[in-house]
């Protein structure tokens, strides 16, 4: 039996955007938890904390876009069609939130609040579209023939605005777990404040979403809740619920790695529930993955590149946060 290149290529960017979630979204989420402190010393921290990889980071972003346009041509041109404002202001938003780490080093002490401002804004708008995308993404797109059928603003909806507020708070989370591994003292402690506060916030999100979800769209619910689906499909709520428990727990007891490797868990549930939802349609509601493939001659042709290069950015990944790995110190900067 031959290997299903469309479910390979569909794994393979599902793995792009969790490894883009996982390495952007701890750096994001201290562009978002900046306004919350006031300290320029403790702000440095942050931004040293991430200065080494952020930039690498992104690789994944770009893979997963790459890749769905090779794989994917007609999700690629809905998407990109139905999507276009708020993908156009989030590649705005990371283009001037890059600017604005890089300036923020080198500006004269009276511009460097300005910069401030900047990559907070960038990191927050940023972040709020690709929530506004995901959720736009659930709701699905209307398809004639091969084309968009909807609006330019059919996004400007109630759930998709909701899960670009969700977003926001599952990377401040991710944010703030970073930053109780890499810094220490008071800065430490006043992360460890607020993990419980934001973890509460995004529970009541993927509540409200679970919720939202089922009622909504009856497809998805018939997917949860029918037999035998509802068992094979517990753990997921379940596993959530025993992570967050661990997150609050080794928060009290002030270990450092741990809240990190829970927040992680949280939000890979969340998704992984997502998929769960839509699968096996890339545009929802109608257009599965198999509809939306390139040929097969394409996908075989895209394959090889990505198994000789998806290794090396992997090994570039681990290198680069060994050698940076351990607390910042805040009397040394990164540039």
């Amino acid at each position: 039996m031959g290997v299903d290149l469309s479910v390979l290529w569909f794994g393979i960017i599902v793995f792009a955007t969790l490894m883009y979630i996982t390495m952007d979204g701890f750096d994001l989420g201290i562009g978002i938890l900046m306004p919350l402190i006031k300290s320029d010393e403790q702000k440095d921290v942050m931004v040293n904390s991430v200065a080494p990889v952020w930039d690498g980071n992104e690789t994944w972003l770009v893979l997963g876009g790459a890749s769905l346009f090779g794989a994917f041509p007609l999700a690629y041109a809905v998407i990109i069609d139905a999507l276009t404002v708020p993908l156009t202001v989030m590649l705005i938003a990371l283009i001037f939130r890059g600017v604005a780490f890089e300036f923020r080093f080198k500006a004269l002490l009276s511009h460097q609040v300005f910069w401030d401002k900047a990559f907070m804004v960038g990191s927050l708008v940023a972040t709020f579209c690709q929530g506004i995308v995901v959720g736009a993404v659930i709701e699905g797109f209307p398809v004639e023939g091969r084309q968009f059928a909807g609006g330019a603003f059919d996004w400007l909806a109630p759930f998709p605005l909701f899960c670009g507020l969700g977003l926001v708070i599952a990377y401040a989370l991710l944010g703030c777990t970073w930053l109780t591994m890499k810094t220490e003292g008071e800065q430490q402690a006043t992360m460890y404040q607020l993990a419980p506060k934001i973890l509460l916030q995004l529970l009541a999100v993927i509540g409200v979403v679970s919720v939202w979800t089922p009622l909504a769209y009856p497809e998805i619910a018939a997917r949860w809740f029918s037999l035998p689906n509802l068992i094979y499909f517990a753990p997921v709520p379940l596993l959530t619920v025993l992570l967050a428990l661990l997150l609050v727990i080794s928060v009290k007891k002030r270990r450092e790695i741990q809240p990190f490797v829970a927040a992680l868990g949280i939000i890979f549930l969340g998704f992984s529930g997502l998929g769960i939802s839509l699968w096996p349609n890339i545009i929802p509601p109608d257009v599965s993955i198999w509809q939306a493939a390139a040929p097969p001659q394409s996908q075989g042709f895209m394959l090889v590149g990505a198994l000789f290069i998806i290794p090396f950015i992997l090994l570039y990944t681990f290198w680069s946060y060994t050698v940076f790995s351990g607390k910042v110190d805040p009397q040394e900067s990164y540039h």
